[in-house]
């Protein structure tokens, strides 16, 4: 059957299936109706892939099953119920998919910082490099402290919560260049290893470790998660798979589209945390567990949710989740 046979046997239902998913209510028989007309639907858009059909075939048939799905789970556009699939299954799912990229990152990450603040520690004529003793001292004692106070927590919240949140997004926009993201990532912990030397030279271990762990722990999770994610584009572009490498990377991108709007939300958090709780007078154990329990808590979401999204066949990537699919040659 050529796509013109198709489509004359089968606009009858096509044409039914676009008007039943658009009405806005549906009595217990048309929802009957749609179910059969979208289990129809979608063996059709199979067939039709076969056929090399015209792409505005198949992104009308498409458009009307997504939609017809919508009605049948009981989501649509921007409803309760769609913000709550998209916390509870799409962003889960595209954070699981990039797991082993998050633990990859985290890892190299902290041994580049750790070894760049021992390296310093171990080589102390090197902080000359860095200011003079009494300038460190000040800055480790007093500055490294005072900058958590600056403004108000209200102010200081949202200024860092939008410099990071930049960044990361900055991170996973050009992740398919592949340095951007190489660089970023050095960058942060060759910073976060110098003034750590710096501080526990002239102001001792706790004392770095008890204002920077609070906010740390969230905000660095972030780093290390939209590192993954542009690594993750960049990955695509090299090695597709068994999809065109268009296609790969689309699809990557689109994913990670999503893994940013998780970081976005993750970073706001750990702006508050950085502008009411670091600063704060509460005990040094209560400011690291808030941190700590926000870490614990974005791991057991990616573990549990997210494995459980991934199993059920979701990914992240807002169109292939939504229901859509395009003709591709082969």
């Amino acid at each position: 059957m050529n796509i013109e046979a198709l489509e004359v046997a089968h606009s009858t239902n096509w044409q039914r299936l676009h008007e039943l998913s658009r009405r806005r209510r549906l009595n217990g028989k048309e929802i009957e109706e749609l179910t059969a007309l979208y289990q129809q639907g979608t063996a059709d858009l199979a067939e039709v892939k076969t056929l090399m059909a015209d792409p505005d075939i198949t992104r009308r048939l498409s458009r009307d099953l997504a939609q017809a799905r919508a009605r049948l789970t009981g989501t649509s556009g921007g409803s309760i119920e769609a913000i709550s699939r998209w916390f509870c299954v799409i962003l889960p799912a595209a954070l699981y998919q990039i797991r082993w990229w998050i633990v990859g990152v985290t890892t190299v990450f902290l041994l580049v910082s750790s070894a760049h603040a021992l390296w310093i520690l171990w080589h102390p004529s090197y902080f000359a490099y860095l200011g003079s003793e009494e300038a460190l001292k000040s800055y480790a004692q007093k500055s490294f402290v005072k900058y958590y106070s600056q403004d108000t927590s209200a102010e200081f919240g949202i200024s860092v919560w939008f410099n990071n949140a930049f960044i990361a997004l900055q991170c996973v926009g050009a992740g398919i260049t592949g340095f951007y993201p190489i660089q970023v990532l050095f960058a942060n912990a060759a910073s976060i290893g110098t003034t750590a030397a710096i501080v526990i030279q002239f102001g001792g271990v706790w004392h770095f470790f008890r204002f920077i762990l609070p906010h740390g722990l969230p905000e660095l999770t972030a780093v290390f998660i939209s590192g993954a994610a542009g690594l993750r584009v960049f990955w695509a572009l090299i090695v597709p798979g068994s999809l065109t490498r268009m296609r790969a990377v689309a699809q990557a991108g689109r994913t990670m589209v999503t893994v940013a709007g998780g970081l976005v939300i993750l970073l706001f958090i750990s702006g508050m945390l950085e502008g009411f709780v670091t600063p704060s007078s509460l005990p040094d154990a209560v400011k690291i567990t808030a941190g700590s329990l926000v870490v614990i808590a974005l791991a057991l979401y990616i573990c549990v949710l997210g494995r459980r999204a991934y199993m059920a066949g979701y990914s992240g990537d807002i169109e292939k989740d939504a229901g859509y699919d395009y003709v591709t040659a082969g």
